[in-house]
């Protein structure tokens, strides 16, 4: 049975939680903004208190997926942790956007934004279980 890293899996969850500040904050926050077609007024009265909690708790159910994923390859190290991760977020994720993404005749850039940080994050939590082994 696998045993959880409960360490491996916080600063997992925190990695992808921090990646996506950093992307859709300064990186690419506007243009994900105007391509999501969302205005200033719009997000005005959002309570990001509550966003920020659910998107820390998908991340923390994404960490324990992908950490049992990996165990199941005996733990590998890093570099395959990596890639594996990565696979996960091109693979998977990114596909599963892409679908999405035609059929709600969303922009290229839009895709790109959204794909290109899940397999980050993926490629990243995909490092730290390779660390924490």
């Amino acid at each position: 049975m696998w045993e959880m890293n409960w360490i491996a899996v916080l600063l997992a969850a925190f990695a992808g939680f921090a990646i996506g500040g950093v992307w859709y904050g300064p990186l690419f926050g506007k243009a994900w903004q105007r391509e999501s077609g969302l205005s200033e007024e719009s997000i005005k009265g959002v309570n990001m208190g509550r966003i920020f909690a659910l998107v820390a708790l998908l991340n923390v159910i994404a960490a324990v997926v992908l950490g049992h994923v990996l165990a199941t390859y005996g733990h590998p190290g890093v570099y395959v942790s990596t890639i594996v991760g990565g696979g996960i977020g091109l693979g998977f994720i990114a596909t599963s956007l892409g679908v999405n993404y035609l059929f709600a005749l969303k922009s290229l850039k839009l895709y790109l934004i959204d794909a290109c940080d899940w397999t980050v994050i993926y490629s990243v939590m995909g490092a730290i279980f390779g660390l924490f082994q």
